[in-house]
């Protein structure tokens, strides 16, 4: 290998070499079968939810409900997108980098704004056990959805000057080549990479004090508020499962480093361990924002069985049921 070769060019080189060694066919079927299948599952709960949410007025003007369908569109795209480039990686392998850099930006937005939501909804579940005089005041759905914009104008800010930097600092020629769709194959400046370890330990630390802080003033509440004890339960409870979600979350910050000391242990293993990481990662916390308000959520529940059920065995809600009451 020649010497005066680039730090990228010495790192690609070996990942190349170290990937090159491909899955069997059968090996890579069943895998790419089963998170296809994962995603038509998931895309099936998604879009039950989100009609359900968009059939019945009464979640519009409700700010928990407008932050929760928000997660499940933002999951949703994220989902899809990670899961295309996931199949593309297989059946390609070297994609156009000005494709690969477009599908990149839209799965890091999506995966940076799912933090930003769970503090949004820990921040109204807060607001709603210990301020709840003033709750309709603060969380109306005007506000809700310009704090939605917020967080993805911030996302947008953030991650649009990577693909600025990355046009003024490479050549024209560069988006023409076809690379591995990683994200450090694309934006492969160190100083990207520094800028987004700095900003995933920023946004960790902002989310998690949040949670921390909503969490506990949930909890003292629940002791104090006997009357109103079971809704501050419940609302500690889900304020905790977005703690869960947000260390899920967490994960997709670290898994790069995880997965290469990983792979340095068991390089024979490089694909095992990524198809693994990639299920824990970005799969599997996809299934709790349904879970925590879709199924444990006994109003939107309601209305979720009311329509999918009727829609699934083509029965016709009747006059009441259309009529929200």
């Amino acid at each position: 290998m020649n010497s005066t070769a680039s730090p990228f060019e010495t790192s690609y080189k070996n990942y190349s070499t170290a990937v090159l060694v491909r899955d069997t066919y059968t090996k890579a079927f069943m895998k790419n079968l089963t998170v296809v299948l994962v995603w038509f599952i998931l895309s099936y709960i998604n879009v039950s939810v989100v009609v359900t949410f968009f059939k019945n007025q009464v979640f519009y003007e409700d700010p928990r409900y407008i932050l929760f369908i928000h997660m499940v569109i933002n999951d949703a795209i994220q989902l899809t997108v990670t899961i295309m480039l996931f199949v593309l990686s297989y059946i390609f392998y070297f994609i156009n980098v000005s494709f690969c850099c477009f599908f990149m930006l839209v799965a890091i937005f999506t995966t940076r704004n799912s933090p930003l939501i769970l503090a949004c909804m820990a921040i109204e579940r807060y607001i709603a056990v210990c301020n709840p005089l003033r709750h309709a005041q603060i969380c109306t759905a005007q506000r809700t959805y310009v704090l939605i914009g917020l967080t993805w104008f911030l996302c947008l800010v953030t991650e649009t000057s990577d693909l600025f930097f990355t046009l003024a600092t490479e050549s024209i020629g560069f988006f023409y080549t076809s690379v591995f769709c990683l994200r450090k194959n694309v934006f492969r400046a160190p100083t990207l990479s520094n800028k987004m370890k700095a900003l995933d330990c920023l946004y960790f630390l902002v989310v998690f004090l949040t949670l921390v802080y909503t969490y506990l003033r949930v909890l003292f509440a629940a002791r104090a508020l006997s009357s109103e004890r079971s809704s501050a339960q419940k609302a500690r409870n889900t304020i905790f499962l977005h703690g869960i979600q947000l260390l899920m979350c967490v994960l997709s910050y670290i898994y790069p480093s995880i997965e290469a000391v990983l792979s340095t242990l068991f390089p024979a293993q490089l694909l095992d361990i990524r198809y693994s990481t990639y299920l824990i990662v970005y799969i599997l916390p996809r299934f709790l924002s349904p879970i925590i308000y879709g199924v444990r959520d006994t109003r939107f529940r309601k209305y979720l069985k009311r329509y999918f059920v009727c829609s699934l065995y083509k029965v016709k809600p009747t006059n009441e049921d259309e009529m929200g009451h």
